[in-house]
């Protein structure tokens, strides 16, 4: 029954980011907001609705572990797992904006939540409002730089003319289906934790953080199987500032998250920032500013590996 619970989360989870998404782009359309600031804000935020409605359910729910597992843990399966797959179908071809920005920041956010956490073992209101403000002030620089006939395909521009009354309808069907998904995702994943006798951490970095990185995975290999368009890297990489930014950031201002496992310190989060530094030689050897079909494959045996890890030391 449990199984059943985290199957249905993960639909609801799945079907309320789209319509939040939806309403969102929309909405903005309304207030005039330009193509481009919506590609690079409302909608980036808006498919971070799962991910921060699952960890402060959890936070509030007492399973802080699940909730700083579910982002490390979707950090590590969207550049090991879906930058791997993706690659194994396309080759990814990287631009510059890697190395000179998303790169770095992406670094720097993942060091700064090492430290906050292995401080005091709490990532405090304080060190949320710090981790939302720096994310908000990466998106001002991001912006600035990207030129303002920079075409972005993620953006539907029908939604221009949705009415009034389809924006409300998909912002409740959103909301709902985020609120109860989150619930039965949280609860589901707690009690199959407790019956397979592994720690909620486990279930945070594995289970959860594969089920929240399936939708993004399902549109990069179609993506790349239809060859449409080039599969951004910087997708990816500013998925991964924005799950520590404003899943974990706003998460910790509303309710503070503490350190139950030690694992998440020990071993989880050390993953994490091994899979973030491997990318930077992964892209510049051999084959320049690429991550061709044998990179990827590396990238999913090492996943493969990291799971097998999790799962034999994660015994309670």
């Amino acid at each position: 029954m449990s199984l059943l619970w985290v199957i249905l989360g993960f639909l609801l989870l799945v079907v309320g980011g789209e319509f939040l998404v939806r309403a969102s782009v929309a909405l903005s359309f309304k207030f005039k907001i330009s193509k481009m600031v919506i590609g690079m804000t409302v909608v980036s935020f808006a498919t971070s609705a799962p991910e921060l409605l699952v960890s402060l359910q959890a936070a509030l729910t007492g399973s802080p572990a699940i909730a700083i597992n579910n982002v490390v843990g979707s950090n590590i399966a969207n550049i090991a797992l879906v930058l791997g797959i993706t690659a194994m179908v396309t080759p990814i071809m990287v631009d510059q904006s890697f190395y000179k920005l998303n790169w770095p920041v992406m670094m720097l956010f993942s060091l700064v939540l090492y430290y906050t956490l292995k401080n005091d073992n709490l990532l405090s209101t304080i060190e949320g409002v710090i981790l939302f403000s720096a994310l908000i002030i990466f998106l001002f620089i991001l912006i600035k730089s990207v030129k303002q006939d920079t075409s972005i395909d993620d953006v539907d521009e029908t939604l221009a003319i949705v009415s009034n009354f389809k924006i409300v309808l998909w912002l409740l069907i959103g909301a709902f289906a985020l609120y109860f998904g989150s619930q039965w995702l949280v609860e589901g994943s707690q009690n199959i934790a407790r019956a397979i006798g592994v720690s909620e951490a486990v279930i945070g970095v594995s289970l959860i953080a594969v089920g929240t990185s399936v939708p993004e995975l399902a549109a990069s290999v179609i993506a790349a199987a239809k060859q449409e368009k080039a599969i951004s890297l910087g997708n990816l990489i500013g998925s991964n500032i924005f799950n520590i930014g404003s899943v974990l950031g706003l998460t910790a201002i509303i309710k503070p998250i503490p350190v139950t496992e030690p694992q998440i310190l020990s071993s989880d989060i050390f993953w994490m920032l091994g899979f973030a530094v491997i990318l930077l030689p992964l892209i510049v050897l051999p084959n320049k500013m690429q991550i061709n079909r044998i990179k990827g494959f590396f990238l999913v045996i090492a996943y493969g590996v990291f799971m097998f890890i999790v799962f034999t030391k994660g015994k309670i």
